[in-house]
């Protein structure tokens, strides 16, 4: 019997992603169309609505975490997490497929903002263990300065964006429904998601931290996956790293903002790795990068051997 809930649970998990992810896609899809018949330029939309929507699951599932009892691991887990797969594991799967050129704005401004903002949640984390409401409304202010640069960046044409297409299916009554649908997806998968996850870890005698840092992490990191990985094949390689990096600055930003906005978050002192490991993720991508502008099969191997080392020290310690 015992067996069977816990492959019920298994299924939920999974079921749970596959409804944040098909809802951040019709969400996506119907924002930005609304968005387009309203005159706002694409490339706005692309760096805004998108770039959030490619981060619904992840504020999903934090939000949903940090309002739930204990729930505080797979929040701060969730987002450090999917950070550091972001880089480590999906830049590194998609610099096996083709070398990744990065353009000079994302080595001079981007990829250094991923840095200080994974230092900002770090150190405000450690330093009290808890991530406030003030703390919040931080890290909404220098959110906001981030989008205006994206704005500005736009608008100069140091920034692309996919052509958004309008059919004549595309009526505002329609495209409303599919923002509807969206977001109810995204909501009922992060329910599913995280009650799973905190049942699997409890019987698996995993830690919130390390399900939040592994499992959930993973599945919110899926839509950037699919998305890298197409995109590289289809020699579309640049869509890669302005992906991976505009969503981790997203994740901290705005992900982690909103939830401490919400509640204040519990920053366990275990996380100190975690943190410190984001900022390396970030770190090794701009020196992989840096001297050939572009991101190469040998930096790719060693972006996934950091990440092999790191996660067989966090599953040791959690099991020893």
């Amino acid at each position: 019997m015992e067996i069977l809930k816990m492959l019920g649970q298994i299924l939920l998990l999974v079921l749970g992603f596959v409804f944040m992810i098909k809802g951040a896609d019709v969400f996506v899809d119907g924002a930005s169309k609304i968005a387009v018949k309203c005159n706002i330029p694409e490339m706005v939309v692309g760096l805004t609505i998108v770039a959030m929507g490619t981060s619904a699951p992840e504020a999903a599932v934090s939000i949903k975490a940090a309002l739930s009892p204990a729930g505080a691991g797979i929040t701060v887990g969730n987002v450090l997490g999917s950070n550091i797969i972001n880089i480590l594991v999906i830049l590194g799967v998609t610099a096996l497929i083709a070398a990744l050129p990065i353009k000079k704005n994302t080595l001079r401004i981007d990829i250094p903002f991923v840095i200080v903002a994974s230092i900002m949640i770090l150190c405000m984390g450690y330093f009290d263990g808890v991530l406030s409401r003030l703390e919040g409304v931080i890290f909404y202010v220098v959110f906001i300065g981030f989008l205006v640069y994206l704005i500005i960046s736009a608008k100069n044409g140091n920034s692309e964006s996919d052509s958004i297409e309008l059919t004549e299916k595309d009526k505002t009554p329609r495209l409303i429904l599919f923002i509807i649908i969206g977001l109810a997806l995204v909501v009922v998968g992060s329910n599913f998601t995280v009650n799973a996850a905190s049942y699997i870890a409890g019987k698996l005698g995993m830690t919130e931290r390390l399900i939040g840092l592994t499992i959930v992490a993973f599945g919110t990191s899926l839509p950037e996956l699919v998305t890298s990985c197409t995109a590289a094949k289809k020699g579309q390689t640049d869509i890669a790293i302005g992906n991976i990096v505009g969503s981790n600055i997203f994740n901290i930003l705005f992900v982690a903002g909103t939830t401490m906005l919400i509640t204040p978050v519990q920053f366990e002192q275990n996380f100190l790795l975690d943190g410190i490991m984001a900022i390396v993720a970030a770190v090794l991508l701009w020196v992989c990068s840096v001297r050939k502008k572009k991101l190469t099969r040998p930096g790719g191997i060693v972006m996934l051997a950091v990440y092999a080392v790191y996660f067989a020290y966090i599953m040791y310690k959690n099991y020893m």
